[in-house]
C-alpha cells in the first residue's frame, strides 16, 4: 500500500488545513464536515484545540490529542489540491525515500551534472531541494507515493 506522507500541516481560518505532502503536493482539507457529522470531532470547534494539530510520527497522519487524528490517506483523498510556487519541490531526504535512493547518490548526481543546481535543485543552508520533474527525468517514477 502506498502512503502519501504528510510533511507539514498549517492551520488556516474557517477550520481549514493546508497539508503539505512529502511528494511535494499541497492540499487544502476542510474539517467542518467532520465537526458537523461525527461527535468525536465536534470538540475541534474549539479554536485552541483545533490550532494544536501536528504531524504524527512518520507522517502517516495528523493528530490533535490521544483521541483525535486523521490519516494521511484521508487528507490525500479528500483534500483539494492547490497550486503553490513550491509545488514539486522536495528535500533530498524525501526524494531519496520516495525513489528508494541514498541521499549520497543524489548529491553525486549534482556533482556529475545530472541534477543541475539552480535549475533542477538548490541548496538552502545544509539542505538540498530538488524538483519532482528532475527526479522523474533521472530516476523514473517514485517507488513510493
Amino acid at each position: 500500500m502506498l502512503f502519501h506522507k504528510v510533511k507539514e500541516i498549517t492551520v488556516l481560518p474557517d477550520k481549514m488545513l493546508s497539508v503539505q505532502f512529502a511528494n511535494g503536493a499541497t492540499k487544502l482539507y476542510d474539517v467542518k464536515p467532520l465537526i458537523a457529522r461525527f461527535p468525536a470531532f465536534a470538540q475541534l470547534a474549539d479554536d485552541l484545540l483545533f490550532g494544536s494539530v501536528e504531524v504524527g510520527q512518520g507522517g502517516y497522519g495528523i493528530i490533535w490529542d490521544d483521541d483525535l487524528d486523521l490519516s494521511c490517506d484521508e487528507l490525500w483523498e479528500n483534500g483539494v489540491e492547490v497550486k503553490t510556487p513550491f509545488d514539486g519541490l522536495m528535500a533530498f531526504s524525501d526524494a531519496s525515500e520516495l525513489w528508494g535512493l541514498g541521499e549520497s547518490m543524489l548529491r553525486k548526481a549534482v556533482s556529475y551534472g545530472k541534477i543541475v543546481p539552480g535549475i533542477d535543485g538548490r541548496k538552502y543552508g545544509k539542505q538540498w531541494v530538488v524538483t519532482r520533474e528532475a527526479m522523474r527525468r533521472e530516476y523514473g517514477e517514485p517507488v513510493m507515493s
